[in-house]
């Protein structure tokens, strides 16, 4: 197969500062942000300069690496240090709630910090390492996500995905941009329906920007659209990734992604969620037990700085909604597409 590459590059750890592209001004501008402290780490997760699971994942490792430069500075003891490295990096856990990534990563560096008997000098160069690893096993394991993906991906499929789950989402390839990727690299028929994904707009704003950047054929489409280009048999598939997933394959995405794949049940169409195995929560048995984010009401009321509705409406905003594992054809992993009913005993296998 033929190998698809990606020129976007989300986040990265540049001379002890975590290089970011700013997803809040895309498309109308490309650029880079150098985060240098952990609180700017913790604003840029709760304000969407990242976004993306396995990107905010990938944050917070460089997080608790940027609070453990600051900290070596004021001269603690290793228990002080420690203490309150730990502290500062379950603050930074609560930035975003619902994204799972965020807390794996955070606690991987946690782990690190408990177990390794280096100095603090050592534990900072330690922590750095490791996010620096995290950092480069995610673009690996997006490329084993979209190859085992586009396995299921027909001959000149069309895939609808909702929100943006590419190479802005993660460190560099994608998880549903990622299957999409692999399965253009061997058939170049493949398009792509993107939903505009409202009200934050990363359908419309940063997964046409992706895969106009890529030249892969892509239709734009408002979130009301998407049955009324399946009953016309317009939409294969449908591709979505994931913020976090339940032991029983229940799927936490952005909003109005249960929408679409309640449509996509009553039409006979698959649908898929991509999806590394550090979004899949076991300590969850349910869907119901996923955290919701609830967002800013201006996300809703306004466009581009301008209010779109009267003064006085009432307003709620919940960031993602829940999928039931039973509209759910499969979970595209780095270790193989999984039913949702095979998730607790093969993620576990793979965990022990």
């Amino acid at each position: 197969m033929t190998e698809f590459k990606s020129n976007i590059r989300t986040i990265e750890w540049i001379d002890n500062v975590s290089r970011m592209v700013d997803q809040t001004v895309i498309p109308y501008e490309f650029k880079y942000v150098d985060i240098e402290t952990g609180q700017q780490m913790y604003d840029a997760i709760q304000t969407m300069i990242v976004r993306g699971a396995p990107a905010i994942g990938i944050a917070g490792a460089h997080g608790v690496a940027l609070y453990a430069l600051e900290l070596e500075k004021e001269n603690l003891s290793n228990p002080d240090f420690i203490e309150k490295l730990i502290e500062k990096s379950n603050y930074l856990i609560s930035s975003r709630p619902t994204a799972v990534n965020l807390r794996w990563a955070v606690e991987k560096q946690i782990e690190l910090v408990k177990n390794t008997q280096s100095d603090i000098k050592g534990i900072v160069q330690e922590l750095i390492e490791n996010g620096i690893k995290l950092e480069n096993e995610d673009i690996e394991i997006n490329k084993k996500i979209g190859d085992f993906g586009a396995q299921i991906v027909p001959k000149g499929a069309t895939i609808l995905t909702h929100c943006n789950a590419g190479a802005l989402a993660t460190v560099g390839y994608g998880t549903a941009l990622g299957v999409v990727r692999s399965a253009y690299a061997k058939d170049n028929t493949i398009q792509v329906f993107a939903d505009e994904t409202r009200p934050r707009q990363q359908g419309a704003r940063i997964t046409t920007f992706e895969l106009v950047m890529d030249k892969i054929p892509v239709t734009l489409i408002t979130d009301g659209m998407c049955s009324y280009f399946m009953k016309k048999g317009m939409i294969d598939l449908v591709v979505v990734g994931a913020d976090r997933i339940a032991a029983n394959g229940d799927t936490a995405n952005k909003i109005g992604t249960y929408t679409v794949a309640i449509a996509a049940k009553y039409h006979n169409i698959p649908f898929y969620v991509a999806a590394p195995i550090s979004t899949i929560d076991l300590r969850i048995k349910t869907g119901e037990q996923i955290p919701i984010e609830e967002r800013s009401h201006e996300e809703v009321t306004n466009i581009n700085g301008k209010r779109i509705c009267a003064e006085g409406v009432n307003i709620i905003n919940p960031g993602f909604d829940v999928t039931p594992n039973d509209l759910i054809t499969g979970i595209i992993t780095e270790i193989g597409i999984l039913k949702p009913e095979e998730i607790l005993s093969k993620v576990s296998k793979q965990n022990s």
